[in-house]
């Protein structure tokens, strides 16, 4: 790729960094159940930052709908102004990247503005308008998306801005829609893309990173299958989560509930929609359906645990390969035995939240290498 600028890797990288930490913090956010600790959105109780005492907000509308908790009340907003500091850093890149391409700043800044207009509108509950601004902005990103290659990153600097902005709505959706299950996994699969595309951004504007192998169509072939894969079990995580059937199989591993195949119900674990205005926090779903979700997340760990270990197996007896080989062999045994650690130790916070970020991890690895890999010429 040709860099748009000397420092464009350099801005790419922090932005890699921040969206990881963003999506370790999101977890640490669901997992400690402080989702919900700010009713409204974007403000928290009506404040930019966050109240820290109820005194604060007697006339908030917020108040109304949930309780203050000031120690979680925290937690909500800060994670909303840490994303809210990688959409500005993704904009930049975007307009840097940009900035050659024929009315490519002005495309990028009007889509920005429409946007952030339509924040205001919708506080004031102009949601019509802010809804109308919103797909607006969005439709101009798209259009430049696809028009544009990715010689000079581009496309893919829109693209994770795109992304970013739907992470905006479904984070507002996710405290609206009361914890929605659907909403809240495709939050997290949300924060995964946008971390998976500023990897390969990153990746693409460094210079000198590509691994040329012989092997590389091949070895492709099998990240892409294994990124299917390990994308498939991130969601099943999140739908996990979601639905509070992280311990629904009690403290038992490798059985569930003292058997190998328990009472289950695989209908209701996996109904998609169930209505707004139902508040999900704590979990809608009986035993069975939340055992059902458990069963399906255990077995597609053992699919994903198989095939990424033999292609790191097929890496280290690569040469120039070893060391990527042997990180995705560790991440994806750590992964495991994190995933175990959660059942057995009764989901701890802190390997719970270790947990979502080893899923980052594997995800970086494997694009990063899809990105760097290839054919001798």
């Amino acid at each position: 790729m040709i860099s748009p600028h000397r420092h464009f890797h350099r801005l790419a990288w922090a932005a890699t960094v921040l969206a990881f930490a963003i999506v370790v913090f999101g977890a640490f956010v669901r997992l400690s159940n402080a989702g919900l600790s700010c009713p409204d959105w974007p403000t928290c109780y009506g404040r930019a930052a966050w109240p820290s005492q109820a005194s604060e907000i007697a006339n908030s509308a917020a108040t109304a709908i949930r309780a203050l908790e000031p120690d979680k009340a925290w937690r909500e907003q800060v994670h909303r102004q840490l994303a809210g500091s990688l959409g500005l850093l993704i904009l930049v890149i975007a307009v840097i990247a940009a900035r050659k391409r024929e009315q490519g700043v002005a495309s990028i800044a009007v889509a920005a503005i429409l946007v952030a207009v339509s924040i205001p509108l919708y506080i004031g509950q102009h949601y019509s308008a802010s809804v109308a601004l919103a797909l607006a902005g969005q439709s101009i990103l798209l259009v430049s998306a696809i028009r544009w290659s990715n010689e000079d990153g581009a496309r893919l600097a829109t693209i994770a801005l795109m992304t970013v902005i739907f992470q905006a709505v479904l984070g507002m959706w996710t405290v609206t829609w009361l914890l929605k299950p659907l909403v809240v996994m495709g939050h997290l699969l949300g924060g995964m893309a946008t971390f998976a595309l500023l990897s390969c951004l990153a990746w693409s504007a460094t210079p000198d990173t590509a691994l040329v192998q012989a092997i590389a169509p091949k070895l492709r072939r099998l990240l892409w299958i294994g990124l299917a894969l390990l994308v498939l079990q991130i969601a099943l995580g999140g739908w996990t989560s979601s639905n509070y059937a992280a311990l629904s199989c009690g403290a038992d591993f490798p059985t569930c509930l003292g058997q190998w195949w328990p009472a289950h119900d695989f209908h209701q674990a996996f109904v998609l929609w169930r209505g707004i205005g139902v508040d999900y926090e704590g979990g809608v779903l009986d035993g069975p359906a939340r055992v059902a979700i458990q069963l399906a997340h255990r077995g597609v760990a053992v699919l994903v645990f198989g095939h990424l270990l033999m292609v790191a197996v097929r890496m280290m007896r690569t040469h120039g390969l070893l060391f990527w080989g042997i990180a995705l062999a560790l991440l994806v045994c750590a992964q495991v035995a994190l995933g175990i650690a959660n059942v057995v130790l009764a989901l701890p916070l802190w390997t719970a939240t270790a947990h979502t970020a080893g899923a980052a991890a594997l995800l970086f690895v494997i694009v990063g290498l899809l990105t760097r890999l290839r054919a001798p010429e």
